[in-house]
C-alpha cells in the first residue's frame, strides 16, 4: 500500500469519527458551556500524548500556531451549534474545501484541475445533504469563522506535518488548544451545574485525541487541497449513522448529496492514482 493512500485511509477514518460528534455536540451545549467543553475535551485528549510532549522551540512554535486554528475552529463551532442546526453547521463547514485550494492558489502553488473539481463536486454534495433552508441567524456567522480558521489548520497542518514527528507534533497542538481554551473560560467564566461525562470523555478520546493524530499522519502524506475535499465526507458520514442508529429519512435529495460526496473524494485523488499506475507501468517496462 503506498505511503499516499495509507494517508487518504487516515483521513477518512477522521471524518468516519467527526460524524458522529455533530448530535452529540449539539446536544451537550444546549445546558453546557462551549468555552468549558472544548477545554475539557483538549485536556482530556492531551493526556494521551503526554510522553510525546517534548522537542525544541521550531515544534513548540509550530504546536501554538496550529492550537490556535483549531481552538478557533472547534470554538466558533461550537459556539455556531448554540443557534443553528447541526445540518447547517456542517453545509457552512464545508466552505473549507473551496477555500483550502483557494488559499493555496493565492500562495502560488498550482491546484490540479481534479483537486478543484472534486471541491466543487463536494461542495454541491454538502449543500444537498445539510442545506436545510432555514434562515440565516448568528450562528452561522460564527460558523463561517470555523471554515476559515479550519482551512488555515489544513494548510498550516500540511506544512508542519512534513517537518516534525506526528506523535510531538500533536502532544504540542492539543496542549496548545488547552492553553488557549484556558484564556476563553478565565475570560467568559461560565456557571456549571453539571458536567456530562460520557459525551465529554467520547469527544476527548475519541472524536479528538485519535482524529488530530490521524489527521497529523494522514496530511503527512496527502496534499491540503485533496485532505479539504476528503474532510466533506463528515457530513455524509453523520447522516448515514442517523439513518442507521436513529432511523432519520435521508430522502432521493440526502442520498444524491452523499453520493456526490464519496464520488468528490474520488474526482479529487484521480490525477494521484494515475500518476501512480503510470509510474508502476514505467518500471515494469524498465
Amino acid at each position: 500500500m503506498s505511503a499516499h493512500l495509507q494517508g487518504v485511509i487516515l483521513l477518512v477514518l477522521v471524518t468516519l469519527l467527526w460524524g458522529t460528534t455533530f448530535a452529540v455536540v449539539k446536544d451537550v451545549v444546549a445546558a453546557f458551556p462551549p468555552s468549558l467543553l472544548v477545554l475539557l475535551r483538549f485536556a482530556i485528549a492531551a493526556v494521551f500524548f503526554l510522553p510525546f510532549l517534548r522537542g525544541g522551540w521550531g515544534l513548540w512554535i509550530a504546536g501554538l500556531e496550529l492550537g490556535f486554528w483549531l481552538v478557533l475552529g472547534y470554538g466558533t463551532q461550537t459556539l455556531g451549534l448554540v443557534y443553528t442546526t447541526a445540518n447547517r453547521s456542517a453545509f457552512i463547514t464545508a466552505l473549507s474545501v473551496i477555500l483550502v485550494p483557494l488559499f493555496a492558489g493565492l500562495g502560488g502553488r498550482r491546484i490540479p484541475s481534479w483537486v478543484w473539481g472534486g471541491a466543487a463536486l463536494a461542495l454541491v454534495g454538502v449543500g444537498l445533504l445539510s442545506f436545510d433552508g432555514t434562515p440565516p441567524n448568528r450562528g452561522d456567522a460564527w460558523t463561517l469563522l470555523t471554515a476559515l480558521s479550519y482551512a488555515l489548520y489544513v494548510l498550516r497542518l500540511e506544512h508542519h506535518a512534513l517537518r516534525h514527528p506526528a506523535n510531538s507534533l500533536t502532544a504540542v497542538q492539543l496542549v496548545s488548544v488547552v492553553g488557549w481554551s484556558l484564556v476563553w473560560v478565565g475570560l467568559e467564566r461560565p456557571a456549571v451545574e453539571a458536567v456530562p461525562w460520557g459525551a465529554v470523555v467520547y469527544l476527548g478520546a475519541v472524536a479528538t485525541a485519535l482524529t488530530t493524530w490521524f489527521m497529523v499522519l494522514g496530511q503527512g502524506k496527502v496534499s491540503a487541497p485533496e485532505a479539504a475535499v476528503i474532510y466533506t465526507l463528515e457530513p455524509a458520514w453523520a447522516s448515514l449513522f442517523a439513518f442507521l442508529l436513529l432511523g432519520e429519512v435521508l430522502g432521493v435529495r440526502g442520498w444524491l448529496g452523499a453520493g456526490l460526496i464519496f464520488a468528490a473524494m474520488l474526482v479529487s485523488q484521480w490525477g494521484t492514482f494515475r500518476s501512480a499506475r503510470a509510474q508502476e507501468a514505467s518500471g515494469e517496462a524498465s
